[in-house]
């Protein structure tokens, strides 16, 4: 590796010579995204999109982890997966997804649920981590995870016709527990969501994703940006850090 990065191919060049063509990118930028190592954590709804254009921007490597296996229901909004994979693990689904996408790309999937003590385990060799998670259990984990090793993490989350999205990084903002301090009850599980919906929030998280890589632009850190899909609208919530929060307050 240079010390820009490594080096790309004349494929590569080819590839992404749009994408170089931006003075926010270049070749350096380039360089940087190649070098990047992303695990998203989910391969459904939020975790199609975020991966499948994060390897056509030309990540290095993508971990993906799901351990669920494709249904015929997840079809209209996981546009990794396609009706031949019925009954496939999803993560494996999308290693040949991104794969025959982007050959250049190292795929590294696990088929397995994450959990308290597989987390950090799982997401240590990740320069970040993006949380395609469905569930608010999962997330929590995540969170306390990635706080407690310092690896950025890029929320997201959709259901109806409304998403969200949050930039976390540990030590320099709100988390995602200064969000929701506790797992909200009453929640409609599985939770009914519009299937172009996941495709919005996660092309944002993976913007993000990009930009951090690059240290270009604005993030999302202190930030709610909500999406609503009746109303056409798009906003942002200021989040402060919680001295109170159960995982990155005074006594967490």
């Amino acid at each position: 590796m240079s010390e820009t990065g490594p080096i790309l191919s004349e494929e590569e060049l080819q590839r992404y010579k749009r994408q170089i063509l931006l003075p926010e990118v270049g070749l350096e930028g380039q360089r940087k995204i190649k070098a990047s190592g992303i695990m998203v954590t989910g391969a459904g709804g939020l975790g199609s999109p975020v991966a499948y254009y994060l390897a056509a921007a030309g990540v290095g490597k993508i971990t993906v982890a799901d351990s669920d296996q494709l249904e015929m229901s997840n079809l209209n909004r996981q546009i990794l997966h396609n009706s031949d994979r019925i009954g496939m693990y999803k993560a494996e689904s999308a290693r040949r997804t991104i794969s025959s996408l982007n050959p250049e790309v190292e795929v590294k999937i696990y088929c397995e649920k994450l959990t308290s003590e597989n987390v950090v385990e799982l997401i240590g060799e990740s320069d970040l981590v993006v949380d395609c998670t469905d569930n608010f259990s999962t997330r929590f984990i995540l969170n306390e995870a990635c706080l407690r090793i310092k690896k950025p993490l890029f929320y997201g989350a959709v259901t109806g016709m409304e998403g969200q999205a949050m930039t976390i990084l540990p030590g320099a903002g709100p988390c995602y527990c200064c969000l929701y301090p506790e797992e909200p009850r009453n929640m409609v599980k599985p939770a009914p969501v519009i299937g172009v919906l996941p495709g919005v929030i996660g092309l944002i998280q993976a913007t993000q994703v990009l930009k951090y890589i690059l240290g270009q632009g604005d993030l999302l850190a202190g930030r709610l940006l909500v999406y609503n899909a009746m109303a056409m609208e798009l906003y942002s919530l200021p989040i402060k850090k919680s001295p109170r929060c159960p995982a990155c307050g005074n006594n967490p």
